[in-house]
């Protein structure tokens, strides 16, 4: 397992108050957000390769979300994030979160199966056919929406059980 070269300070109040809630979205935001801000900082995904496999793994979950949520797996691809999801199926399996990483491993067939035409340039009228071309997303995607929750609860469990991997802990009264 790979070590974190950076390791923000999380206030241990903070997490116990929001474990206690059972509020897994703030729980994660709460170790994703340093993240977010470093690499800003950085202004190089480069940064990504410096974190451990946990803190890779929430990052790009939150990264992969947002391109699902907003256009689905096409916009994600066309956006250039398929790069992602390779060594997000690994840390997923690691984390035993199969589903999900079952969900996101076809996504990578299709993608390879189809790479020259999902991969190429597009006009906004190409890309509004590729949705009608690649139907599969359809199905892919639901699934995708059918297992976000528990995934996520998996991971910021992970998290919760391995703090040393994504922060060091301070304020414990």
């Amino acid at each position: 397992m790979m070590n974190s070269i950076f390791l923000p300070v999380l206030d241990q109040n903070e997490i116990n108050l929001l474990t206690n809630k059972e509020n897994k979205e703030e729980l994660f935001d709460l170790f994703t957000q340093p993240l977010h801000e470093e690499l800003y900082k950085q202004g190089s995904f480069e940064f990504i390769e410096q974190l451990s496999e946990g803190q890779q793994l929430f990052i790009s979950w939150d990264y992969v979300c947002m391109q699902v949520g907003q256009g689905g797996f096409i916009q994600l691809i066309q956006n250039g994030y398929i790069g992602l999801l390779p060594t997000m199926v690994e840390q997923l399996y690691m984390m035993a979160i199969n589903d999900m990483a079952l969900v996101l491993d076809d996504v990578l067939k299709v993608f390879v199966l189809n790479q020259e035409q999902l991969s190429k340039n597009t006009t906004v009228e190409e890309f509004a056919r590729l949705y009608d071309e690649f139907k599969e997303f359809v199905l892919i995607e639901a699934r995708f929406m059918e297992h976000k929750k528990q995934a996520l609860e998996l991971m910021v469990n992970y998290a919760l059980n391995h703090l040393d991997e994504f922060c060091t802990v301070s304020g414990l009264n």
